[in-house]
């Protein structure tokens, strides 16, 4: 295990890590800066299944927005959710601010600094409480993201595939975590898998702990992790009807709040059925001329594939909008909460 001291993953911390804007780096934090637990918390929830570069843009604009848990707590959910679109997973934007009004309202705005308090939380599961308790207050928490279980797997050359390896992983991650700066070696860990142990042609050459690496060792470093094969994900299929007003305002509705997507905008359509099943009933929000749009719009989503026909009408602009459904004008749509596939359904009906 020498091969794989912390002090030698530290030092390389310490020279090469990433400057992200949540983060308190070494050098800042010798000149007495600390980490704020929000910024923590609010960046730890939208990376999760999210790129860094994806939510650099979303963090500055919710910061600006809600500079304090207290600030995001006060704020109407549906504000919130209008932020978080684009950002995927939305049922963590609602857990999001169901957290923030725990933590300002029960807890006087202090976010717990143990694992156990954190997970008590809304939204916040093992992993990102390990990693707030680890970042923003130095507890010696074992943090294991994709990241992390790459270089694990790496490290000692782990057969176990993935999904089954990891709590594999995490016991043998927990070996290396040390008591000493465990928030820094939590990021180094991060740090090394996204710019040195990546997916593909793994920088090995750079690596603090290269020398002890045993699946560099045996040639093929960047077979690891182990991947089971893939179940074919199944394709869904559904309509999408697109009114559009004279004045170039859409007709929208709000989904359920449970589910998938819950408690977001969406333009009137059918329930995704399987391809080759009965397909739902076709319910269009008013009668009216509606024109196939041709082609379809595609998205993946985690478990399925999803194929929508386009459909689009279109209605004068005193059209009044049906019960439960509002007229989203031009310059507001790019504000609504509409997640990527029904921008997708707006867009190839619209042309935009």
């Amino acid at each position: 295990m020498a091969a794989f001291s912390p002090a030698l993953l530290l030092a390389w911390y310490d020279r090469h890590h990433r400057r992200l804007p949540w983060r308190v780096a070494p050098p800042d934090r010798a000149s007495g800066e600390i980490a704020d637990p929000y910024r923590v918390w609010l960046s730890e929830i939208m990376l999760q299944q999210t790129t860094v570069a994806a939510v650099k843009s979303y963090f500055a604009a919710f910061t600006a927005r809600w500079p304090t848990v207290g600030d995001l707590a006060a704020a109407d959910e549906a504000e919130v959710m209008k932020a978080w679109a684009g950002l995927g997973y939305y049922s963590r934007a609602r857990n999001l601010h169901a957290c923030a009004a725990v933590v300002a309202g029960d807890l006087g705005g202090r976010f717990p600094d143990d694992e156990g308090g954190l997970r008590r939380l809304p939204g916040v599961g093992p992993y990102t409480a390990a990693a707030i308790a680890a970042i923003a207050f130095d507890r010696p928490a074992t943090v294991v993201d994709g990241n992390v279980e790459r270089v694990v797997a790496r490290l000692f050359a782990v057969e176990a595939a993935m999904p089954t390896a990891k709590p594999g992983l995490r016991r043998l991650a927990a070996t290396l975590t040390p008591t000493e700066r465990p928030g820094d070696f939590a990021q180094g860990m991060m740090d090394l898998g996204a710019t040195i142990c990546t997916p593909k042609k793994p920088a090995c050459a750079l690596c603090p702990w290269s020398d002890g690496c045993a699946a560099r060792a045996g040639g093929a470093p960047e077979t690891f992790p182990r991947r089971a094969v893939k179940a074919v994900r199944p394709t869904r299929e559904g309509i999408a009807f697109v009114a559009v007003r004279a004045d170039g305002a859409v007709l929208l509705r709000r989904r359920p709040p449970k589910g998938l997507l819950g408690g977001m905008s969406e333009p009137p359509g059918t329930v995704w059925h399987p391809v080759g099943s009965e397909p739902a009933a076709e319910t269009p929000p008013f009668a009216g001329r509606w024109r196939r749009v041709p082609g379809a719009v595609e998205h993946t989503f985690t478990h399925f594939h999803l194929r929508l026909e386009v459909r689009r009408a279109d209605v004068g602009s005193g059209t009044a909008a049906p019960a439960g459904h509002w007229w989203s004008a031009p310059d507001e749509i790019a504000g609504e909460a509409l997640p990527t596939v029904f921008r997708k359904a707006i867009a190839a009906a619209t042309g935009g």
